[in-house]
């Protein structure tokens, strides 16, 4: 049985130098079946420009490979599992925020494994180690690892995941989070009525149930772009806290300012 393919959702918007950044950083991954979904909102700041050369780019590269195929004698006994294959899909479209759009990007997917990719890997083998965590583990629903944010080059605060329970304050990192499709199609996408915290709801609807199903990779894998929907001001952090109160109250998980407070100590202690 063949690598399972890995769908990398990226959102855009008016952001053409993080997207050239993160899609640089994927051309470094050395995982060989990945699947690149692009959501622009509608960018007018040269965004789509840069797509349609990243488009081209992999038009080209299929064709270099079919070329080489065919003029190789051997291609007959070439193993399919072994090929290296990236492909690149995308749309630009308005849409109504980044959970709206990243639910856009899932529903464009077709990968047996999907990850939000906004960011930037931090080694060539980081999604080679999630997909192996997922796949010695068999009854993970996904895996993690951990990740920092960063400021250009400047680390503003590193995060080691561990292993935890949504009840004492733990939380995945998000960018660092590797899921199998069917827990999608179990749980559903992105609930946009939230707007800092989509994320967290998402994750606290999926892992109350399943903590202990979710692989760990105790490395740093992810840098992470400073200044998040959550984290962009003083007043998006306090929409944060609120929104992440009723996710959940709304996902029956008791003692929910409780959780906050704890969740609020773990991110204090990581700067």
């Amino acid at each position: 049985m063949g690598e399972p393919k890995v769908s990398l959702i990226l959102t855009t918007y008016n952001c053409k130098e993080n997207f050239r950044t993160t899609m640089e950083s994927i051309l470094t991954q050395d995982y060989p079946i990945i699947e690149i979904v692009v959501k622009d909102g509608g960018s007018t700041d040269g965004t789509l420009e840069l797509i349609h050369e990243y488009e081209a780019s992999f038009q080209t590269v299929t064709q270099q490979e079919v070329t080489l195929q065919d003029s190789n004698p051997n291609s007959e006994g070439l193993e399919p599992d072994n090929a290296s294959i990236r492909t690149f899909i995308w749309k630009s479209a308005p849409d109504t925020g980044i959970y709206d759009a990243l639910n856009q990007g899932i529903k464009l997917s077709t990968g047996d494994i999907v990850a939000v990719c906004n960011d930037r890997f931090t080694r060539p083998d980081a999604i080679s180690l999630l997909v192996k965590a997922i796949q010695e583990k068999p009854d993970s629903i996904g895996a993690h690892a951990d990740l920092v944010y960063a400021d250009g080059d400047k680390i503003i605060r590193r995060w080691k995941m561990g292993i935890g329970q949504i009840r004492k304050g733990w939380m995945p990192g998000h960018p660092t989070l590797y899921l199998r499709r069917e827990v999608y199609d179990k749980y559903g996408l992105y609930d946009t009525s939230y707007r800092c915290s989509a994320d967290f709801e998402f994750m606290v609807r999926v892992l109350t149930d399943h903590e202990d199903r979710l692989a760990y990779v105790p490395e740093t894998l992810i840098s992470m772009y400073y200044g998040g929907t959550s984290t962009g001001s003083v007043r998006s952090y306090l929409r944060s806290i609120n929104e992440s109160h009723t996710a959940l109250v709304r996902n029956h998980v008791k003692c929910a300012w409780w959780i906050i407070w704890k969740r609020t100590l773990k991110t204090i202690r990581q700067f």
